[in-house]
């Protein structure tokens, strides 16, 4: 098992992940400003929003962690960064972390998502020897439930009322998907399986 300090590049049929850098901070700092993001990822009402210097500091930072890790999504057809994708919360002993990703709204709808997370997983299965691989989504991204459960993510539990928003409360659903689910259907649960993806 080794910790997350190579930062790879990796590459699909539409996407390439690469390592995050300072100047991604421009374009996470417009996604973090789509209110349709602010509300999925829970960000509270009236949140003040991150400043750019943050952003640039936080992004520019990340290469040297070994502990995470984290890639900017790419489209291959414009060049330009949609999102990101993330293993944090690193279990080592228990070979086990979190995912989660961003995506903006110039990366939604045309299965950039689907084929980034796939590709992510089978880096974080194949080429770091994780066993488990787990999120947290809230019950009101049924499109982000469909992709996780697309890839070979299975729901485990429910932390109830997790989030106050729009004057309600919303649950939050885990999920996770396990070395042993990935070797079988490394991303397609429900067959379709084409390609070396």
């Amino acid at each position: 098992m080794s910790d997350f300090s190579v930062k790879p590049i990796l590459t699909g049929d539409n996407v390439v992940l690469r390592p995050v850098t300072e100047e991604d901070a421009v374009v996470v700092a417009e996604i973090l400003n789509d209110p349709e993001v602010l509300t999925l990822t829970g960000t509270p009402d009236g949140a003040p929003p991150l400043s750019l210097d943050h952003l640039r500091s936080w992004y520019g930072s990340r290469g040297d962690r070994t502990d995470r890790l984290d890639l900017a999504l790419v489209d291959r057809a414009s060049g330009e960064m949609v999102g990101e994708l993330v293993f944090n919360e690193w279990d080592e002993p228990n070979r086990s972390c979190n995912f989660r990703t961003l995506i903006g709204p110039r990366g939604q709808n045309r299965g950039l998502g689907t084929e980034a997370i796939r590709l992510f997983l089978a880096h974080g299965f194949e080429q770091l020897g994780l066993n488990r691989i787990s999120l947290g989504v809230f019950a009101f991204n049924p499109r982000a439930v469909r992709v996780y459960e697309k890839v070979g993510f299975v729901r485990e539990g429910v932390e109830r009322e997790a989030l106050w928003h729009g004057g309600q409360w919303i649950d939050s659903l885990y999920m996770s998907v396990l070395a042993r689910e990935w070797a079988v259907h490394r991303g397609h649960p429900n067959g379709a399986h084409s390609g070396s993806h």
